[in-house]
């Protein structure tokens, strides 16, 4: 099966595929012996070399499910970052996650290696569910529920959030369940509300849950649970 150089790369660990096309531009990538060029397709009988290294075929196709402890970036290269996400990850390629989290939320990234996969999580218009649980600085209505329900207009992203479930577990806490992903949208819609968000963690991604994992930690999905989780995605495994 033929797929795109700079896909390929990706999917070698090697770099982003804009990063790819980069340097397949500059002439650094080679396939077979010659400079390899923009848009060129290669397959596992191709030889492909970065440099002067070879590749040696791509890896498994790798999901992981990782909790974000608060006060880490977002990111995998950021000099100014305390911390990144690369800094807790030990594999022998490059994985990347689908869907960001920001640096004072914590709980559940999804990373992998399928750049495909990250494509469809992340499309809005597919509204994949993601589930949080959310603490306020002070006790919750039931105003504030159906604002929040009902969908809430940022003003500094002028845009009205789609309609979302919220059930109240505490006197100051709440699961939201979201089909999108604005911007520190939950923060901004408490915010609109006259709420402040005093601690944000989300629990699940589509069917995948963050059920006993600790801060830092990441372990590689189930069988079962990859089946579901491209199936729901619109891709095959």
């Amino acid at each position: 099966m033929e797929t795109r150089l700079n896909k390929y790369l990706a999917e070698c660990g090697i770099c982003s595929r804009r990063e790819a096309d980069k340097l397949i531009e500059s002439g650094k990538v080679f396939v077979n012996g010659h400079v390899a060029s923009m848009g060129e397709k290669v397959t596992g009988e191709d030889e492909v070399w970065v440099g002067k290294k070879a590749l040696g075929g791509k890896p498994k196709t790798t999901v992981l499910a990782f909790y974000k402890p608060v006060g880490v970036t977002c990111t995998e290269k950021d000099k100014y970052a305390e911390k990144i996400i690369n800094d807790f990850i030990n594999l022998p390629y490059r994985v990347t996650y689908a869907g960001r989290l920001d640096k004072d939320s914590e709980g559940l990234l999804l990373l992998t290696n399928d750049g495909d996969l990250i494509d469809a999580v992340m499309r809005g218009a597919h509204r994949h569910e993601k589930e949080y649980v959310v603490k306020v600085n002070k006790e919750i209505t039931p105003e504030f529920v159906e604002k929040m329900e009902k969908g809430v207009y940022l003003k500094e992203l002028e845009q009205t959030t789609r309609p979302c479930q919220v059930k109240p577990i505490g006197k100051y806490t709440f699961h939201i369940t979201l089909t999108q992903g604005l911007n520190r949208q939950i923060r901004r819609m408490c915010k609109e509300n006259g709420y402040e968000v005093t601690h944000l963690k989300r629990i699940r991604i589509m069917n995948v849950e963050l059920g006993k994992l600790t801060p830092g930690k990441y372990r590689e999905l189930t069988d079962e649970e990859l089946t579901e989780l491209y199936q729901s995605a619109g891709m095959k495994k």
